[in-house]
């Protein structure tokens, strides 16, 4: 309902002023094109702030699962775990394939 962003420079244009304006057209017309300008600039600036605000949550939520996971991770079946292990494959490489990609180059 508005009360996130009460400091946000775009209600300056809503606030109530007691002093009374001359009325002058082009005010008028510019102050008229520019509202929905205006509503634009506020409803991006509205999500772009509630989706800051939901990042907190999302990333306490992945560090729940994480920590979950780390605990119960014998429950799984054995195919579907991950193996926290890298499996180092040593390959040969001959040295006529090794000038042949120098050459390439």
């Amino acid at each position: 309902h508005g009360k996130d962003m009460t400091q946000d420079s775009t209600f300056e244009f809503e606030r109530k002023r007691n002093r009374p304006e001359r009325y002058d057209r082009n005010v008028t017309e510019q102050t008229l094109k520019a509202i929905p300008l205006i509503t634009k600039i506020r409803h991006e600036r509205q999500k772009k702030h509630i989706t800051e605000r939901q990042k907190q949550g999302k990333t306490k939520q992945r560090e729940r699962d994480a920590k979950e996971l780390e605990q119960d991770i014998q429950m799984l079946p054995k195919k579907v775990t991950l193996s926290t292990q890298k499996t180092k494959v040593v390959v040969k490489v001959s040295q006529q394939q090794t000038e042949e990609s120098l050459m390439k180059e």
